[in-house]
């Protein structure tokens, strides 16, 4: 199959209510949309949103990627143009796997191809801090069928504990809650803050420190009374298997966008994190997009359950 045409696009999404992270708040999002296409009209989709702050990749230097690359592959074989544009995904992973993503589906890859219904549970980003607002997005969530909740700390470790304990009273065992401070804290910050948690109902603490400061991030995990799941470090299988190897670190959240495509998640690297212990999460509020398709259906393999801790 030959590539006869990639179309770019960025889209601008204008969000309901602020997005609130410990280094940055987005009140839209802008992510790449890859359209690649056949000579017979088959069309694959593929997404990438750079998210500013979070690596070192930008939004200009993923687009300049998706220029660059779309233009230098049109024409080849589909398996040639993966082949060409993987080969420099060390520039801009997102972008490289929003390519490579589009061209997957063009082929019709055999992850994309859902047999059987599959129905998987959603997590809820939960925003309030004032008491009389947390009680009030309390109840609206688990009248809205939600029973997961993502707390977003990392900018003030008392402050933060202070606020968690509040929902978690006003949560009151109805639902978990998923602590992730997208590596806002300092590893002093982020001991002092873990062991002041009270675990009941605490599923995770998600990435506390640096992402390139394993050393820190393991010291947080010794000292927390939930198991810690890393996220931005997690970028290969050598990452998983180096994680499965530290004291408490229960989980690894594995993104379609760190990881080149579909070809990535390959069924060996699923029985290689149930050997290690962990645990698969390929939940991200940030993929509401095209690229959200492929991950979940993804994660709708066998034994995903089993993986996600379900």
């Amino acid at each position: 199959m030959k590539l006869a045409e990639i179309t770019l696009r960025i889209l601008r999404l204008p969000l309901i209510r602020p997005y609130v992270l410990s280094y940055r708040t987005y009140t839209e999002f802008e992510p790449i949309i890859v359209e690649a296409r056949d000579g017979d009209g088959r069309v694959g989709w593929g997404e990438g949103h750079i998210s500013p702050g979070s690596s070192s990749e930008t939004p200009a230097g993923g687009w300049a990627f998706c220029r660059e690359h779309a233009q230098a592959v049109v024409g080849m074989d589909t398996g040639a143009a993966m082949a060409t544009i993987g080969a420099h995904a060390g520039a801009s992973k997102v972008a490289a796997t929003a390519l490579i993503t589009a061209i997957e589906m063009l082929e019709d890859h055999p992850a994309l191809r859902v047999e059987r219904e599959a129905r998987l549970p959603l997590l809820t980003p939960f925003n309030s801090s004032a008491p009389a607002e947390i009680a009030a997005e309390v109840e609206r969530r688990l009248e809205e069928g939600f029973r997961t909740f993502k707390i977003k700390v990392g900018k003030d470790a008392d402050a933060d504990a202070r606020r968690v304990t509040a929902i978690q009273r006003v949560i009151a065992g109805r639902a978990t809650m998923r602590i992730d401070a997208n590596r806002g804290f300092t590893v002093d910050d982020a001991c002092r803050f873990a062991a002041a948690l009270d675990p009941a109902g605490i599923e995770l603490f998600e990435q506390p420190c640096d992402a390139d400061d394993w050393d820190a991030n393991a010291k947080v995990a010794a000292v927390s009374p939930v198991p810690v799941m890393l996220d931005e470090p997690i970028c290969a299988v050598a990452d998983i298997e180096r994680a499965g190897g530290m004291r408490n670190v229960g989980f690894c959240k594995l993104k379609l966008k760190r990881f080149g495509g579909l070809a990535g998640r390959r069924p060996r690297d699923r029985a290689e994190l149930l050997d290690g212990g962990l645990r698969r999460h390929p939940d991200h509020p940030q993929r509401r997009g095209v690229q959200r398709i492929p991950e979940a259906e993804a994660a709708a393999v066998p034994r995903a359950a089993r993986l996600c801790g379900r």
